[in-house]
């Protein structure tokens, strides 16, 4: 009897799993991170059979604005879905004759009866839908119980000071990498998931890292009076502490942080003050004026003293000489340290830039042909053109080399160890204007700068 249970069971709930079904997600509430999707089944319907966490393929999956959808196949996450609109299910280990092929869904579902044969008639598997809610989550209040150290730099005062101070105020924060919250945090939940579960722990780690954050504000010069306009500053200060905590391991960031209200202790307010006061009477002229005020305020005192104003007047003098310094002492010192100051230079005007100077003519040439002197490369009386300049000679084409030491000579004998020019070849040089043949040894027959023919008395 238990196997003909277990066949029936495994046929009908493998008749009813044909269905292609409709997931879909009403509008998530503010108090909700995660919950399960839900198949659509009205009256008309009859898929009112099928498995509880099965997922037939080809079904459909509606993602909705603020909204991520994940598939979990047997625990783990195999699709993932954040842009909004229709999403088909094409993947699923759970076949279905209404999506596909007919011939292979039809082999699919056969197969998958004996697999549920073997395990009593119900599907070994376990497929789940679950939507993440992905829009910002306002209305996270927080406060601080205690004191948090707060470093007040004021260089205009010379301030370097930690004091503490109290924050109240409201964050938001959002999910970001839905996969890592479902793996680290919510996991396979039955029905939702819920801000409650979290705050809590989210505010506990949100207070301690307030300290760094703010420590890493006053690093930029900001008063903790002026928190409340640097709320941008706080948020991505926040969020570089707690990335390890949120971003890397839960898949939450910070969007935003305000500022309600920032206090510090009444004593430490009273010690900034008088710091900053006694920094503004470093200046001589400050002082002597705070001064002059005070003098003020004692001769009033002192002409209203029923015990006698000649007394109060006697006593007024001796405090001011006891000081060591007046008034007029203060603003000599004043105005010495103003007249000290490096006054602004007097700057001559700049002369007016002068012309470049102009290029110098070019040097003219005298015509072979009809001797007037030309500028250009042509003359403009008969047409000759400018003689090309003379190359210049080569090192050995006024001479000869000695055979014995390597010294270029013009004589007969070298002039450094009176070695005899060798009787080789004759080289030649016009006897008439001095041209030197680019081959010693093979000149023309006639000197192409005066005309002269070579012969033995153009020989060196």
């Amino acid at each position: 009897m238990g196997l003909i249970k277990a066949a029936l069971g495994a046929a009908g709930g493998m008749l009813a799993d044909q269905w292609r079904e409709y997931f879909y997600c009403e509008s998530l509430p503010a108090d909700v991170l995660v919950v399960k999707g839900q198949k659509r089944v009205g009256g008309r319907s009859s898929n009112t059979k099928g498995t509880d966490n099965i997922i037939s393929n080809g079904s459909v999956i509606a993602v909705a604005d603020g909204q991520c959808m994940i598939i979990v196949d047997q625990g783990k996450v195999t699709e993932l879905c954040a842009e909004p609109g229709e999403f088909t299910y094409n993947s699923s280990t759970e076949p279905s004759i209404f999506y596909g092929d007919l011939g292979q869904n039809l082999q699919a579902t056969f197969a998958n009866l004996g697999k549920r044969f073997a395990f009593g008639g119900e599907p070994p598997k376990d497929q789940r839908v679950y939507y993440f809610n992905t829009k910002e989550l306002i209305g996270n209040k927080y406060g601080t119980p205690s004191p948090v150290p707060f470093r007040v730099v004021d260089e205009r005062a010379g301030i370097d000071i930690d004091i503490a101070i109290r924050c109240f105020g409201e964050y938001s924060y959002r999910v970001t990498n839905p996969i890592l919250f479902y793996t680290n945090v919510c996991g396979n939940v039955s029905q939702a998931y819920t801000r409650q579960t979290i705050d809590g722990q989210l505010k506990t780690e949100l207070l301690t890292a307030l300290q760094p954050a703010f420590a890493k504000i006053s690093e930029m010069g900001i008063r903790y009076s002026a928190l409340p306009g640097h709320t941008t500053e706080i948020a991505d200060a926040l969020n570089d502490v707690l990335s390890s905590k949120w971003r890397d391991l839960r898949g939450i960031e910070i969007v935003s942080f305000g500022v309600s209200s920032v206090k510090a202790s009444e004593e430490d307010e009273a010690m900034i003050k008088e710091m900053q006061k006694n920094a503004a009477f470093m200046d001589p002229r400050r002082a002597a004026a705070h001064l002059v005020g005070a003098q003020a305020n004692s001769m009033q005192a002192a002409a209203s003293n029923q015990g006698g104003a000649a007394m109060a007047f006697m006593g007024m003098n001796m405090a001011q000489n006891a000081g060591g310094f007046n008034t007029q002492n203060l603003y000599q010192m004043g105005a010495q340290q103003q007249y000290q100051q490096p006054q602004p230079q007097y700057q001559q005007p700049q002369a007016a830039p002068q012309p470049a100077p102009q290029a110098p003519a070019a040097e003219g040439w005298k015509c072979p042909t009809c001797g007037q002197t030309v500028t250009g490369k042509f003359c403009p009386n008969c047409g000759t053109k400018k003689p090309e300049p003379k190359p210049a000679p080569a090192p050995e084409a006024n001479g000869w080399t000695c055979p014995e030491c390597g010294t270029v000579n013009q004589g007969k004998f070298c002039m450094n160890c009176g070695t005899k020019k060798p009787a080789g070849v004759p080289q030649y040089k016009c006897d008439k204007c001095g041209w030197v043949p680019p081959d010693p040894k093979n000149p023309p027959k006639f000197c192409p700068e005066c005309g002269d023919p070579f012969g033995d008395e153009d020989i060196q």
